[in-house]
């Protein structure tokens, strides 16, 4: 009998060493297995053509935006350069692209000056229109422009939202606009 409740504690003991780590309790919304936002092929403000799957290794953000938006695109990226503060060394391990939703007037050379001002290792990303609708399907993203008093002065009301992926480049996370720097800078935490 002393024998029998020997290896029953035994048993327990390596059960309860064998027990994985309870999953991750992100602030954004948890959208791992998601079966969409899975790939871009677009081309950075340096002129390099891009897809995910150069980013391996690194916990990337993703933003869609345009540079002529007078609000939630400066204060992302103004936030996004508060969450790489926040993480001091860790953000090395971590890469935010802005993709713009405005090809026609964001050029590679309007980028290029726009998304580092934030942060010097910011990306802008950019296709042609072909290019960025087939992006904004596959994350499902909408625009919609509204006229302005030119041809050239219209506004785009976007999905304002970031995506996450996690250093195997698989997409994690869904970050709403309202999410304070620190929340955001956890949740990245805990995919680094």
């Amino acid at each position: 009998m002393k024998k029998l409740f020997a290896i029953l504690a035994m048993a327990l003991a390596l059960a309860a060493c064998d027990k994985a780590a309870p999953p991750p309790s992100f602030q954004s919304v948890d959208v791992t297995g998601l079966g969409y936002a899975r790939d871009f092929k677009l081309t950075d403000h340096n002129g390099k053509p891009r897809s995910l799957a150069d980013f391996r290794g690194k916990v990337v953000v993703m933003f869609f935006g345009f540079t002529q938006c007078p609000d939630v695109c400066p204060t992302t990226m103004a936030e996004m350069a508060q969450v790489l503060k926040l993480l001091g060394e860790q953000s090395k391990d971590v890469q935010v692209l802005f993709v713009t939703v405005d090809p026609e007037r964001d050029t590679q050379e309007l980028l290029q000056q726009y998304v580092p001002a934030f942060h010097p290792s910011f990306l802008g990303l950019r296709g042609d229109e072909a290019a960025t609708d087939a992006v904004m399907k596959e994350f499902r993203v909408v625009r919609m422009k509204s006229a302005g008093k030119t041809p050239t002065s219209y506004m785009i009301d976007h999905t304002a939202a970031s995506f996450v992926f996690d250093k195997e480049g698989k997409v994690r996370l869904y970050v709403r606009p309202d999410m304070a720097p620190e929340a955001v800078a956890a949740d990245i935490k805990q995919l680094l």
